[in-house]
């Protein structure tokens, strides 16, 4: 039975890894989290594989190293996914971005300098590249050899995105003097049930609730790909399992849609029947963003199974329902009082 950690587990890709791993492997799996979100380890399921002995939960800040010591020292796979994320958060505490992830990276490899681990993957982002395809034009559907780049180090919208530069090169580097295995996967757009109110669909879905009209469409020509949560998580999983040492994987699907057809794919689900008009995207936000991911398809055999028509209206109907129940959106309480993430 393989031993697998998932440091940041608590979230939303986290907790659907820890999910299908449990449902799917024969693993027994450890799950750290400082847990200062919502969690989403709430299942009779999970109850029941932490009673059987194949699922341990850690409460643990990672951004103080003398916590590692609640880990064991050797686990054949590693999940690196902990980080602060959010357009909305960056914006508004980019010096906290800066530190918490920068101190969770920094942390982790020099943890797993001196455990016995095997194969680690670190969780990366479209972002880091985002400014190459807008400031230099390059191809779209983008693979994984684009340079690079940061549009405007002084604009906060991009500390998250310097921050998974930073753990692209060290985990890669860390990995090369011979201490673990390193695969990075960059997820584009992932989506999905129950993965908060700080993304675009899930946000849609609470103005519509709200009677917004005319409803406005900011961005509506920028166009992206959305990767439903179950395609994600199996390509996480291929890339630890079958892919090869200090390689880099686009996770993601190729099916680019405009954010306009996404607003009013939405609204036709919520019988919206208002008037819609066009406003300014926000800044720092690229026009474009799709991956190539025919490496992943070639090296991982990763193909993504889930339309963005089919993810997109289960993912609102969760939301409806959920927000049947509830007056204040889980996150409003962590806005209000100020908790960052």
């Amino acid at each position: 039975m393989k031993k697998v950690l998932i440091i940041g587990g608590g979230g939303f890709i986290g907790s659907n890894i820890a999910d299908y791993l449990l449902k799917n492997r024969s693993y027994k799996i450890d799950v750290v989290d400082n847990f200062s979100r919502k969690s989403n380890l709430n299942s009779k399921f999970f109850d029941e594989c932490i009673s059987s002995g194949r699922l341990r939960i850690l409460h643990a800040d990672l951004t103080d190293f003398k916590n590692f010591t609640q880990l064991d020292n050797n686990y054949d796979y590693v999940f690196m996914l902990a980080a602060v994320v959010g357009v909305d958060t960056v914006n508004a505490i980019p010096h906290e971005v800066i530190r918490i992830n920068s101190m969770l990276i920094l942390n982790t490899l020099e943890w797993l300098k001196v455990a016995k681990c095997g194969r680690v993957v670190f969780s990366s982002t479209s972002e880091t590249y985002a400014g190459t395809v807008e400031a230099f034009g390059f191809a779209v559907p983008t693979d994984e050899n684009v340079p690079l780049t940061i549009e405007d180090v002084r604009h906060p919208r991009f500390t998250y995105a310097i921050t998974k530069i930073l753990g692209e090169s060290g985990f890669i580097s860390y990995a090369k003097q011979g201490y673990f295995e390193a695969m990075i996967v960059r997820y584009h757009n992932v989506y999905g049930p129950n993965m908060g109110f700080r993304h675009v669909i899930p946000h849609l879905v609470e103005r519509f609730k709200n009677n917004e009209s005319p409803f406005l469409i900011y961005g509506h020509d920028q166009t992206r790909s959305f990767n439903y949560i179950e395609d994600a998580v199996i390509g996480t999983v291929l890339a630890v399992e079958n892919g090869s040492d200090q390689e880099i994987y686009h996770v993601g699907d190729m099916d680019e849609i405009s954010i306009e057809t996404l607003t009013k794919f939405v609204g036709n689900l919520m019988n919206f029947s208002g008037d819609y008009e066009f406003a300014p995207t926000f800044p720092g936000s690229v026009s474009r963003r799709c991956p190539d991911i025919k490496k992943a398809k070639n090296d991982l055999n990763y193909n993504p199974n889930t339309s963005w028509e089919k993810g997109v209206t289960k993912t609102v109907q969760w939301y409806i329902e959920y927000l049947r129940d509830v007056t204040i959106p889980y996150e409003s309480f962590y806005d209000q009082h100020g908790i960052t993430k």
